[in-house]
């Protein structure tokens, strides 16, 4: 089982701690405008979705000996307008780099969101979730 904390910290500011002790700051500062000084808690949320599948993904590619020279993963979702905010929709897309098998990267893709990742695997009973993918050549450089 993993624990992990939040300190409040003043104002909207506060530390989160993961199972490991690693710190990142959460939330933000509004007495001086609204200025975010950490990342917001919807946001963490797509990037520990986005994070888990792209270690799933690598984890299955490597030990397919597939050439993977590097990944990216762009996480979106949509939000309601109103209290609490839920997402309805997330989004993961994945470009790849590396002279690549597609059916192997479907492949991996699949078994993530499907089987691996514990984070999608929790939000898919409640939140749709798509995908798609892209694969650059090696030698090329993945777009910013």
């Amino acid at each position: 089982m993993g624990t992990v904390s939040v300190k409040w910290i003043d104002s909207m500011l506060m530390t989160g701690a993961d199972s490991r002790g690693h710190l990142v700051p959460i939330g933000s500062w509004p007495e001086r405008e609204p200025q975010w000084k950490g990342l917001k808690p919807s946001d963490l949320l797509l990037l520990a979705a986005a994070s888990c599948s792209a270690y799933d993904v690598v984890t299955i590619l490597t030990k397919q000996r597939e050439p993977l020279e590097d990944l990216e993963v762009i996480c979106s979702g949509d939000q309601a307008s109103e209290p609490p905010y839920a997402f309805s929709q997330i989004h993961l897309t994945y470009i790849f780099k590396g002279k690549l098998n597609p059916k192997r990267v479907e492949r991996a893709i699949q078994l993530s969101e499907e089987k691996y990742c514990s984070v999608l695997n929790t939000l898919k009973h409640g939140v749709t979730i798509t995908n798609s993918y892209e694969i650059i050549a090696a030698g090329d450089s993945i777009p910013s």
